[in-house]
């Protein structure tokens, strides 16, 4: 499988956070030939929509699993899943004055959102469509303007899990010590890591996410195509600084472009790894991604390289003590 095809392939397929077991396969096949040993503990350790209702008519109302605006859902087409986690039928998203043609006198809320299959509810129900049924973006991975430039559903986070895979692949004859950790349910919670630190147990570890570009305004602070991001503070945490300065140097060595971000909104799963027992030192770094929270991310394959190439030049050498 090409670089650019696994990461195609990682964003395809279908996985959200609860029922992440495709997305899981497809990842022990590819890193199996480059690491000793892979286990899945027992929690199972990447937007979608869980359905929460289905109305007499077949309209299903949903709940998000992780942070989406409302405003960017409305009119997409959206597959919705059996008990299997297979595609069972697909509808469109939409709301009342929407679907009627009437005025839209203000900004719906989710709550005012709902599916429409087409489908009678009894249709749905033999369709094993019910309360509880998972609902998926159609988006599918793509190239805009320049291959460098990818679009598709699900870049937070299949980008991370693509990046350790090429490490892994990359640190295959590197005599270390290195964990790999492919981490579910971020998006509502940080349960994975949280769960994982317990079995690992890390002397240090970076969350590999993505972040948000803000290069639309004339703020223009992290921008796509300018370089990896490391995140030195987020709303939960200050990343520690040891490492912080391990990825810095290491980027100034091998002349890999950098960003850093200072950010006051949202957290990685870095935090748990923090948080784990008396403490573990813990940092951030992210891939900035245009459209972050919606059905469609846009990101540049430089910063994806880079930040594999940073990684990897890390790792294959790395410091033993972290202490701030």
């Amino acid at each position: 499988m090409t670089s650019l095809h696994l990461l195609q392939q990682l964003c395809n397929t279908i996985g959200p956070s609860g029922a992440e077991g495709n997305v899981r396969k497809m990842i022990a096949k590819e890193i199996k030939p480059y690491v000793d040993a892979i286990s899945v503990d027992k929690f199972g350790n990447l937007i979608a929509h869980k359905v929460k209702s289905v109305q007499d008519n077949g309209q299903l109302t949903f709940s998000v699993i992780g942070g989406v605006d409302p405003v960017v859902l409305i009119g997409h087409t959206a597959s919705v899943l059996n008990s299997k986690n297979q595609v069972a039928c697909k509808g469109v998203i939409t709301f009342e004055e929407l679907h009627e043609d009437l005025e839209v006198t203000g900004m719906p809320k989710l709550g005012d959102l709902y599916i429409d299959t087409g489908l009678k509810k009894e249709e749905l129900k033999a369709l094993d469509i019910g309360a509880g049924s998972y609902v998926v973006f159609t988006h599918h991975f793509t190239t805009l303007g320049s291959e460098k430039i990818i679009s598709g559903k699900a870049l937070d986070d299949r980008i991370g899990c693509y990046i350790l895979i090429e490490v892994a692949k990359r640190l295959k004859s590197v005599n270390q010590d290195v964990y790999y950790v492919f981490t579910v349910q971020e998006e509502i919670g940080l349960y994975g890591s949280k769960v994982s630190a317990y079995n690992v147990e890390p002397d240090w570890g970076i969350a590999i996410d993505v972040t948000n570009a803000d290069d639309s305004s004339e703020k223009n602070l992290i921008n796509m195509g300018k370089g990896p991001v490391v995140v030195l503070m987020d709303a939960e945490i200050i990343t520690t600084r040891c490492i912080d300065e391990w990825l810095k140097a290491v980027a100034k060595k091998h002349k890999i472009p950098l960003q850093l971000k200072v950010d006051e909104v949202g957290t990685t799963d870095a935090t748990q790894i923090m948080l784990h027992k008396e403490g573990t030192p813990s940092s951030v770094l992210g891939v900035a991604v245009r459209n972050l929270h919606s059905s469609v991310g846009i990101a540049h394959t430089d910063d994806i390289a880079n930040a594999i190439q940073l990684v990897y030049e890390l790792l294959k050498n790395p410091p033993n003590i972290c202490i701030e």
